[in-house]
This record gives C-alpha cells, sequence and structure tokens, in this order.
C-alpha cells in the first residue's frame, strides 16, 4: 500500500501524493510527473511495479487537480511554468530529503516529461518519458496539424472565457485544469518553440543544463504525440544523452497503444518490466559531468 506523503511546492503550496517504497532499501526514488490533468491515482499501478523492482516512487496531484484542489477553479491562481518550476521541483525537493544520497530519476508522462525542462535540478541522475512531446500544430501531419491548431488559437482560449477553468473532465478522462495552466499550454502550443519560448527566455533552464540520459517513448499511433513532436521535445535538451524509443502496438500484442496505454496494467511485463530496467541501470550508471551530446538516436 502507497504511503501518503504530503509535499510542498516550492512556495509552500501543499501537494496530494502518494509514496510507493520496496520492502528493502531502495535503489533509487523516481518522481512521476503527471500529464495535463491526469489525476496521481492513474499511474499508482505502475509506481507500484517499481517499488517491486526496488524503486521508490512518488505520484502526485499538481495544484488545482485532484487531490491538489481545494475549493472553485474560477479565480484559481496556476500556471503550467510553475507546475514545473514549484510542485514538481518541490516533489524532487521532497523525494531528495526521504532518500538522501540517493540517486533521483524523473518519469514525465506527455506534459509531465515537457516540464522536466523547467526544473533545473542537478540532483536528477536520468529521465524516462512517454508521449513528451513538443506541441506546436505543425509537428503534426493532415487533419492532425488542423485540429492541434484550432485547439491552440481557438478551443481552449474560448472555453476557458466561458467556464473559467479547462473543464477536462467533461471533455475527457482527466481532471479540470486551472485557466492559467490552460491559457499558457495554448500559447507555448502556438509558439514555433513551444516551451522553449518560456525556457529560452530564461538560459534555457533544465533544457540548457539536465546532461543525464533519457529515454523518450514515442508511440506510433498516439495522436496526441507522434514520433515527430516526441523526438523534437527530446532534441530540445541539448546536453542530454538522449534516446527515442518507438514503439507499436503489435510489438506489445494489442491493436492500439495510445497516449495512455503504456501505463495500462497489461503493460507489466512488457512495456513496464523494460521501463524499470532502463531505469535501474541509469541509476547505477556513474554521474558524467555536462558535455554537449550528439543528437538523439531512434531504438527499435
Amino acid at each position: 500500500m502507497p504511503e501518503p506523503l504530503p509535499v510542498a511546492a516550492r512556495d509552500g503550496h501543499p501537494l496530494a501524493a502518494d509514496l510507493f517504497t520496496p520492502e528493502s532499501s531502495p535503489d533509487a526514488a523516481v518522481l512521476i510527473a503527471p500529464a495535463m490533468g491526469v489525476p496521481r491515482r492513474f499511474y499508482a499501478p505502475f509506481a507500484a511495479h517499481l517499488a517491486g523492482a526496488g524503486l521508490a516512487a512518488l505520484t502526485l496531484d499538481l495544484r488545482g487537480t485532484g487531490g491538489s484542489r481545494r475549493g472553485r477553479l474560477r479565480g484559481f491562481e496556476a500556471s503550467l511554468h510553475g507546475w514545473g518550476e514549484l510542485d514538481l521541483a518541490g516533489a524532487v525537493d521532497a523525494l531528495a530529503a526521504r532518500f538522501p544520497g540517493k540517486p533521483l530519476l524523473w518519469v514525465g508522462h506527455s506534459a509531465g516529461g515537457q516540464l522536466l525542462g523547467l526544473v533545473d535540478d542537478r540532483r536528477l541522475a536520468a529521465a524516462l518519458l512517454v508521449g513528451a512531446q513538443s506541441g506546436h500544430w505543425r509537428l503534426w501531419r493532415g487533419f492532425g496539424r488542423a485540429v492541434m491548431a484550432a485547439l491552440w488559437w481557438v478551443a481552449i482560449p474560448a472555453v476557458v472565457k466561458v467556464v473559467g477553468y479547462l473543464p477536462l473532465s467533461r471533455l475527457s478522462r482527466g481532471e479540470d485544469v486551472p485557466a492559467g495552466v490552460a491559457l499558457e499550454w495554448a500559447a507555448w502550443g502556438r509558439h514555433r518553440d513551444y516551451i522553449l519560448s518560456y525556457a529560452g527566455a530564461r538560459g534555457g533552464m533544465g533544457f540548457a543544463r539536465f546532461s543525464g540520459p533519457i529515454r523518450s517513448y514515442a508511440v506510433a499511433d498516439d495522436r496526441y504525440a507522434p514520433p515527430a513532436a516526441v523526438e523534437a521535445l527530446l532534441e530540445a535538451f541539448s546536453r542530454a544523452r538522449g534516446e527515442l524509443r518507438v514503439v507499436t502496438p503489435g510489438e506489445v500484442g494489442v491493436a492500439r497503444l495510445g497516449h495512455f496505454g503504456f501505463f495500462r496494467p497489461r503493460h507489466e511485463p512488457t512495456l513496464w518490466a523494460e521501463a524499470a530496467a532502463w531505469l535501474r541501470t541509469a541509476a547505477a550508471a556513474p554521474r558524467s559531468p555536462a558535455v554537449s551530446a550528439p543528437r538523439s538516436g531512434r531504438s527499435p
């Protein structure tokens, strides 16, 4: 069973989180950074698997979502960059305090992978990203490009203006998202550099300084994060040792995998086991100084 672990963001804002720990001392501690509006309970089975593999794993709800939501969202102040710089950075602090001296690892799903680039923390040893993409609409093809452009330019601004927040719970299986988060997300999507339009103006932040290994999973049938968009975000980490791993539904025995399938329990013997093994290997590897890395390569 997970242990509820109160986490304080770097501005002191309280966040709901659960800590999954192995029976013996963990080899490393993993922060699972969620996708946009996805509650921490979605990642609980994966976190439990990591704990079974000897890795402590922390899941959390970012401010304004899930257990970290307090009252009405209309008028609630939050930003997407704050989710990274304050909330997720505070979660790294909590893990470092709980497991001093242990390697700190990052698992980021979609927006949770993007926000790694806003956490300029040299304690992070390695990162595994799933469906983490640059969101600029030109990285999509065909009808998907038109859909993404409409989302950033029209749909999100209009809905937020009327409702006062982004009601993802009515539109999908996610949690509602504060207005400031949604509007900043849309603004990044309209910019060719996406999240780098924010980080670049601040010296590049983690995108310029993170030098550990990154394995980034792209799912071939993921309409929210096509491989080209995933590769674009991976290449934004200019000093990281990046690896792009493209997964097809057929290789894991399913007809569809999509944006959320990686974290479904049916993939515990395949994708989860592979991910846990990679994280353990990355945690055991010696840390190296920051050096420029070659462009990311694909792996089968």
